[in-house]
């Protein structure tokens, strides 16, 4: 996602933009990383729900993001989809739901790590259906999905960018997806809110954040920066096949965006039970 705004963004703002990854730790190091950077707008985090929303609720952070980073724009929203492997005999939620409870704990769903939204969402399905259903974590979503596909895994979580091309391959099936409304490249999967969920209503989403401290002024500029970019062709194109919307939000609605997740995700945390373990 960061290198898809890169040259946008270096355009925009008449500068390099260079992409440096530091990754692990379920995102808190990169997260902590920009969070303790100097307040001069040069250090942004290209953050997620996961390491701004999420992580704050499962382990004991030595900075708080909310108030480490300074929100400067949405960058992407994405639902997830609950998909089986094609050998499970279930065509729909409900049939799904049903084998879960006739065979307990027979059942498995991978993820790409506790913690993860795709964790929480299949403890918060287990908690909401009351089925028994097994935790494999992976290291990583690629993983997690091959084994679906090879059929060693019953089901997952994934976003749509990723479901939509292999649902040709045959070897997986849609069952169900987290967004408020049907996604445009999944017209005929039902959401989990009409499938009688009214609370599992929920997206991947994506947002560039800098440190606590930079100038108002500033904040502007980047956010003026990056909303141009969102509306660039290449951009836009990429974006749509992700199955997410273009956002164009200022500074201050993303922050508003942001205070309102962060109760949903508490609340997904501790309804679902997930740990980190």
């Amino acid at each position: 996602m960061a290198r898809l705004i890169q040259p946008g963004l270096g355009k925009e703002l008449g500068t390099n933009v260079i992409v440096e990854n530091r990754s692990g730790a379920s995102s808190n190091i990169g997260t902590e990383f920009v969070a303790r950077a100097k307040s001069d707008g040069c250090t942004l985090l290209l953050g997620n729900n996961t390491g701004v929303a999420i992580n704050r609720n499962l382990y004991k952070l030595r900075i708080d993001p909310i108030k480490g980073l300074l929100p400067i724009g949405k960058v992407a929203s994405v639902p997830l989809v609950l998909y089986v492997n094609v050998e499970v005999p279930a065509k729909n939620f409900g049939e799904l739901v049903a084998l879960a409870k006739r065979a307990p704990g027979k059942l498995s769903y991978a993820t790409s790590g506790s913690g993860s939204p795709q964790h929480l969402m299949g403890e918060l399905l287990k908690l909401e259906q009351k089925i028994d259903v097994l935790h494999v974590p992976y290291k990583g979503q690629g993983p997690a999905m091959q084994d679906v596909v090879a059929g060693q895994i019953s089901m997952a979580f994934e976003t749509t960018s990723v479901i939509v091309p292999q649902l040709a391959s045959g070897r997986i099936r849609a069952i169900a997806t987290t967004g408020a409304t049907r996604p445009a490249s999944l017209p005929d999967i039902p959401t989990m809110k009409e499938l009688g969920m009214k609370d599992f209503v929920t997206e991947n989403w994506y947002g560039l954040f800098t440190t606590t401290g930079v100038p108002g002024p500033l904040v502007q500029r980047l956010n003026t920066a990056l909303n141009k970019v969102l509306v660039s062709a290449d951009v836009r194109s990429s974006l749509e096949k992700m199955g997410s919307s273009v956002p164009q939000t200022s500074a201050s609605d993303f922050k508003q965006f942001i205070a309102k997740e962060l109760p949903v995700w508490e609340s997904v945390v501790k309804r679902s039970g997930a740990t980190v373990d």
